[in-house]
């Protein structure tokens, strides 16, 4: 039995701009916008929800299946999943289309221009849950907006207990939608930037939300994250990080800790600093996919941060 994760994958092309942006951008003539930056320092990363909730997973010794549509240019991707041995049967590849890439310039003050183009993304509602065998907890990550309406009616239909992690993708949704995926899921996983959209949008606070669900998770960044669960309130504390070099990704590194432990059955207090963990690991390496640790060393970190044992 293993976790189907239905979302993005993605090229993060990062690029350093060792000026700010406002000493070249005239504002008495944004309406005639024509700039270049140079860029000296540029990365490609490896990133979309899938693929980093994948990496994370298989970093903690799970199995976890991938489920995604890329493009004809997703070979180098490929190759750093068999690297790590993460299944990719159900990523399926889109000729005549790019895998969808993100393309983020960042300064000196770390202002962003970012420009994201979805490519074989848009075409998730061409892959189906019933593809994948033996699940037994899913997840819909940010994806196409028809591949998340469908997967989760899927996941619903066949009694599949999933996550709902609407994340950059919210937007995408009215009040209506949200509430129907409130009602199909069986947690529903947010920050606290998107708990206040959702609410806004349903005009449910999250102790409403929490009650149509088995749990509703909300993180707060370094202040830690809330769980609400059977009427009540766990409040789990941040991990420390040795430094922080890139929050990229770590909404991702969380969520494979939460899937981790509702699939090994832990409780929520347990669950909740693994996934707290699991972030601060991904936030102390630049990019989403390039912490590595042995189960060894995470529970001896875990022992620390906490004071407790990881049982």
């Amino acid at each position: 039995m293993s976790v189907l994760i239905c979302g993005s994958f993605a090229y993060d092309n990062i690029m350093v701009f060792p000026d700010q942006f406002k000493n070249h951008i005239l504002p008495d003539k944004v309406h005639m916008l024509n700039v270049s930056f140079l860029v000296p320092e540029l990365r490609r990363e490896f990133g979309g929800c899938a693929g980093n909730i994948a990496f994370n997973m298989k970093m903690l010794g799970d199995d976890p299946i991938p489920m995604g549509t890329v493009g004809s240019d997703f070979g180098t991707y490929a190759a750093w999943m068999d690297k790590f041995a993460i299944n990719r049967r159900h990523v399926h590849v889109k000729e005549n289309h790019f895998t969808a890439q993100a393309y983020i310039t960042t300064d000196i003050d770390d202002n962003q221009i970012t420009a994201f183009h979805p490519g074989a993304m848009n075409l998730a509602h061409e892959t189906k849950i019933s593809e994948a065998q033996n699940i037994q907890l899913g997840i819909i990550a940010p994806d196409g907006r028809d591949g998340m309406i469908q997967h989760a009616q899927q996941f619903a239909d066949a009694g599949i207990p999933f996550i709902f992690d609407p994340g950059q993708g919210l937007p995408m949704f009215n009040g209506e939608d949200l509430l129907q995926f409130a009602r199909q899921a069986t947690y529903i996983a947010l920050n606290d930037y998107e708990a206040q959209l959702f609410e806004d949008r349903t005009g449910l606070p999250p102790e409403e939300i929490a009650k149509l669900v088995e749990a509703l998770i909300i993180t707060r960044g370094a202040e830690g994250s809330h769980i609400y669960t059977e009427g009540k309130r766990i409040d789990i504390p941040c991990a420390k990080a040795a430094e922080v070099a890139d929050p990229t990704g770590c909404g991702d590194a969380y969520r494979a800790g939460l899937l981790h432990g509702i699939l090994h059955g832990k409780d929520w207090e347990i669950t909740g600093r693994i996934a707290s963990l699991l972030g601060a690991i991904k936030i102390e390496q630049h990019g989403t996919q390039n912490h590595q640790f042995t189960s060894e060393a995470f529970a001896q970190r875990f022992e620390q941060n906490f004071g407790m044992p990881l049982r």
